[in-house]
């Protein structure tokens, strides 16, 4: 049966290390983001490396947008199997002065986009071959007082209460969907990923360790987090 993997967020480092492992593995590869030509670029990428992959250019930050999102990869490659989900803002870096929608993007491409993509996608994946929800989360999401220190230091205060949020929901979302089969988990990156967004030439996490990770999990479908870093 063919297997196709919606890469939400991609850029360098994890999700090009994903879309390359899941690709490899005989997957289709939809990748999604807002640069049309980062997406055309990396579709030609994979597709030098013998990988079905495919363009489709979306705001992951409007939740609105996923039903027809997954339409167009369904129309193009196929019923989507897994969702990796990627997408992250650094908006509302200091709560205390951001403005109210700066706060809710934050939330919006962690929590309500990332929900509305799964729903969208529910029917292909209650229907496909061992289908997943993969997400990327980052350590700002840890209940630790020097964890929310450097997050108020080096300002990402909306990113880390979003990715709290997102670790809740992974549980809630695995306790949820686990009776319909679909296996849901997340990598916990600890530290910053080379050639990332975040990456200034301090990067000291291979992207293909996190990807080989993602697959492990995939494959196991037990534990529902993983750390890297």
């Amino acid at each position: 049966m063919a297997k196709t993997i919606l890469v939400c967020g991609y850029g360098p480092g994890v999700s090009t290390a994903v879309a390359e492992k899941f690709g490899g593995e005989g997957f289709a590869v939809a990748l999604v983001a807002r640069s049309a030509e980062r997406l055309d670029a990396g579709a030609k990428a994979l597709a030098a490396k013998g990988i079905r992959a495919a363009a489709f250019a979306s705001d992951l930050g409007d939740p609105g947008a996923a039903p027809a999102l997954v339409e167009r990869v369904g129309a193009s490659l196929g019923p989507v199997t897994v969702v990796h989900w990627n997408a992250f803002t650094s908006v509302a870096g200091d709560l205390l002065t951001a403005d109210a929608a700066a706060i809710r993007g934050a939330f919006d491409i962690a929590v309500t986009s990332l929900v509305a993509v799964v729903r969208a996608a529910l029917p292909d994946l209650k229907k496909g071959e061992r289908p997943a929800v993969l997400v990327t989360n980052g350590s700002f999401a840890k209940i630790d007082a020097k964890v929310d220190a450097m997050a108020v230091e080096w300002g990402a205060m909306g990113l880390s209460v979003a990715c709290a949020a997102k670790d809740k929901l992974v549980g809630l979302l695995s306790a949820k969907l686990a009776g319909d089969g679909i296996y849901v988990g997340q990598v916990m990156i600890n530290g910053v990923v080379k050639s990332s967004a975040f990456d200034t030439g301090q990067g000291t996490i291979d992207g293909q360790a996190i990807a080989d990770t993602f697959w492990s999990l995939y494959e196991g479908r037990a534990d529902i987090r993983a750390e890297v870093g």
